[in-house]
């Protein structure tokens, strides 16, 4: 008889626990477990100057963080989660002037703006946020030399900030 209880309680705990849960991953990400699939969009190219490769660069980078850090799947149509958005800035600009007024640094800022639409929890949805971020960089090169590595470190920045928004609620 008691051990019959017991069995009873363990099932009401073990079902008590699944119903309730989310799926936490080591990247901090909390996704609901009725979230299964991702739809992320390409990124345009919409900046005054621009950088040839940038807008593929971003998505790809953007798909490849949500592929290898959560279980969702990424579709091309319909989607529980939606990632839209759109780079609005790549620039280069003088950022240590020294005495004799010449730059002995330049920034590298690249700015996105992004939607993002959760399907099953709307109060995590927003809207049109911007995300940016800079490398500085010795004056004497030049970007188009520069920019082959900035562009990787800038764009893992700008991806991992949208992880944290969309996924992990920071």
């Amino acid at each position: 008889m008691i051990k019959t209880g017991l069995y009873i309680l363990a099932g009401f705990v073990a079902f008590a626990i699944a119903s309730c849960s989310m799926n936490y991953s080591f990247t901090g990400a909390s996704i609901p477990p009725e979230v299964k699939t991702i739809r992320i969009e390409q990124f345009p190219n919409n900046a005054p100057l621009i950088s040839p490769t940038l807008s593929q660069e971003m998505t790809d980078a953007l798909r490849q963080k949500f592929q290898s850090q959560t279980s969702l799947i990424i579709v091309n149509q319909g989607g529980d989660l939606v990632i839209e958005g759109e780079i609005i800035e790549y620039n280069t600009r003088p950022s240590a002037i020294q005495s004799d007024d010449i730059a002995a640094l330049n920034r590298l800022t690249i700015s996105i703006r992004v939607t993002y639409t959760n399907t099953v929890d709307e109060t995590q949805s927003f809207s049109d946020e911007r995300f940016s971020r800079y490398e500085d960089y010795d004056s004497t090169q030049d970007l188009i030399t520069v920019s082959e590595t900035l562009i990787p470190i800038i764009t893992e920045y700008l991806v991992e900030d949208v992880f944290n928004k969309t996924v992990v609620n920071w």
